[in-house]
């Protein structure tokens, strides 16, 4: 069946449609639209096909490929430059409505829950009210995660409603408690079908289990209560999926391949991804292999300490092997778990789809370890706005990693339990299993020494599966929120360093008799014919002066008190003085 484009190609809205839209445009901020017309609702409001035309504009709120630039502002990623939150130099925005702090979209959503049951087809509204629920559900989310503390608004506000317009921030308490219940009306009126572009149950459960961890987790470091209730809901909405049989890792290619065709892939397939945003060459298309490829833009490359925390093949910490800090690229490369290689350009690269290997180019990346997770093959696709590959927003591997953690936060991990979710990714891999009872009796030193706040008898475990998770889900826009959640932002005053070079002069990072790199103090005329890339080291410095690894960054500021929210618009603020900027800001 042909795909369908998430936002822009399943129906022609009417032109009722358009003015429906119209009237409750996301461009606008709550408090300046007009209210809903009686009239244009009941001309509107009257099939199936309608509620459909209406939620169809609703994916607009997904993102696409900033999924895949948000770990650029991370300590996972470093590109052209470090972002505000990185470097500990956000402010408090001024303009109303701005830094998220916007609810447009959200009044869109609430239009529709307001008259969809105006439609006499209870298969159409139960299902479309679902999805209109998922996404307040997923627009609300992002708010808690940014703000904390937000106003829940179940209705359309009116412009002469002072009260609702001017009400207080409502407490978390009250507005997880609606999304969780919004995320179940999603799970029990959605259809489970199968759809790789539109939203299903299934989607509404991977949501819902992304929604609880992050909560149940951040509520347990962060000291507040009820924590165990969203931990117990991460799990099962895991494990109801894992249940389904609906989904399996994709595994075709093999354990060398499988894990980059995946992200590399054109056109998706319903193996593993869950929801990914359609492209189709000549209607539309994406700027992500430009930003990986041009010199001039991403320059993403991979932490040193993300690169450490990839295991060895034999399932041993790289971190063990003697003078892990002091191998050059080619030595440290060996015999590691194969997603590093398919993350990260290894002494072999070869781009998607060619068996010749590619140049050593480190001009394109920040660290060395250049990005190539999602990088389709060479060719027009790397030219601005080339890109047509799709886009994967949800996949299974993350409900199986997300079972795991739950469930060891909560203390009911069991061998059992990583053996259906931990073990599963492993296994696409050709890796060892995860032991429960050896990674608690020896927790790894490396992993203890990037996390403060990880305690009690099952730390060792946890430390594992969160290194599976960075491994697992790097570029996938998910790590910020990680350190957020396990209140680790002391992460980011860590320096981001890149590759390790021994000493000046030439370098051969394939083993081949062939230099490819070229380190020098100012001066490169030494530099060997074959040379694809030299470094000045001027420019970009190394730790240890004329050796070391990369500096990129020397470590960014976090405020514990007051960074892991986000800050109100000013104006906003003196707009409506029932509400309270966040701490510290």
């Amino acid at each position: 069946m042909k795909k369908i484009d998430i936002q822009k190609k399943i129906v022609r809205v009417s032109s009722l449609v358009a003015l429906s839209l119209f009237l409750i445009s996301c461009d606008a901020d709550i408090l300046d639209q007009p209210p809903g017309d009686a009239v244009t609702s009941d001309e509107f409001f009257n099939t199936g096909a309608d509620l459909e035309a209406y939620t169809n504009d609703l994916y607009d709120v997904l993102p696409s490929t900033s999924v895949y630039m948000d770990d650029s502002d991370s300590d996972n990623i470093l590109g052209v430059s470090a972002g505000d939150r990185l470097r500990g130099t956000r402010r408090v925005p001024t303009d109303r409505g701005s830094g998220g702090w916007s609810w447009g979209y959200l009044r869109r959503i609430n239009y529709f829950l307001e008259n969809y049951d105006r439609v006499d087809d209870a298969e159409a509204t139960a299902k479309y009210s679902g999805i209109a629920k998922f996404f307040r559900a997923y627009f609300y989310f992002e708010k808690v995660q940014r703000f904390g503390d937000v106003p829940w608004y179940s209705e359309v506000i009116n412009q002469d409603d002072e009260e609702l317009l001017l009400k207080a921030r409502d407490s978390r308490e009250l507005v997880m408690d609606s999304i969780m219940a919004d995320i179940d009306y999603a799970i029990e009126n959605i259809p489970a079908e199968k759809e790789l572009n539109r939203i299903t149950k299934y989607t509404a459960l991977i949501l819902k289990a992304r929604i609880a961890l992050f909560e149940g987790t951040y509520r347990k470091y962060h000291g507040m209560d009820d924590y165990e209730r969203f931990l117990s809901e991460a799990a099962s909405a895991a494990k109801q999926l894992m249940d389904s049989g609906a989904y399996e890792l994709y595994t075709s290619g093999g354990e060398d391949q499988a894990y980059l065709d995946l992200f590399a892939m054109e056109d998706q397939n319903m193996t593993e991804t869950i929801l990914a945003v359609d492209y189709e060459f000549g209607l539309r298309t994406h700027d992500l292999a430009y930003r990986m490829t041009a010199p001039t833009q991403g320059r993403w490359g991979l932490s040193k300490d993300l690169v450490n925390s990839y295991l060895m093949a034999d399932g041993t910490s790289f971190t063990d092997q003697p003078g892990f800090n002091t191998m050059e690229f080619y030595e440290e490369m060996q015999n590691r778990d194969p997603r590093l290689t398919q993350t990260t350009a290894g002494p072999d690269f070869s781009t998607y789809g060619s068996e010749e290997r590619e140049p050593v180019n480190l001009d394109i990346t920040r660290t060395g370890y250049r990005v190539i997770k999602a990088l389709p093959p060479k060719g027009p696709q790397w030219g601005s706005g080339g890109s047509f590959n799709d886009l994967i927003l949800f996949r299974y591997a993350e409900a199986l990693l997300i079972y795991a953690e739950a469930k060891a936060e909560l203390g009911t991990l069991t061998q059992g339990d990583l053996d259906i979710s931990i073990n599963k990714l492993r296994d696409r891999v050709g890796l060892p299993h995860l032991n429960m009872a050896e990674a608690n009796a020896n927790p790894d030193p490396y992993q203890d020494s990037l996390y403060e706040n990880v305690e009690g008898p099952n730390k060792g475990v946890i430390l594992e599966i969160r290194r599976e998770r960075r491994v697992e889900m790097v570029n996938e826009g998910l790590r910020w929120d990680d350190l957020m959640r396990w209140k680790e932002g002391q992460k980011i005053e860590d320096p981001i360093e890149g590759i390790y070079f021994s000493e000046l002069g030439a370098h051969d990072f394939n083993n081949d008799g062939n230099y490819d790199v070229y380190v020098h103090d100012g001066d490169a005329s030494g530099a060997p014919d074959e040379v694809t890339t030299t470094i000045n080291i001027n420019e970009r410095q190394l730790t240890e002066g004329t050796s070391g690894n990369l500096l990129l960054f020397e470590g960014g500021n976090f405020d514990e008190t007051r960074d892991y929210l986000y800050p109100l618009p000013l104006e906003d603020l003196e707009l409506n003085e029932n509400l309270e900027q966040n701490p510290g800001w």
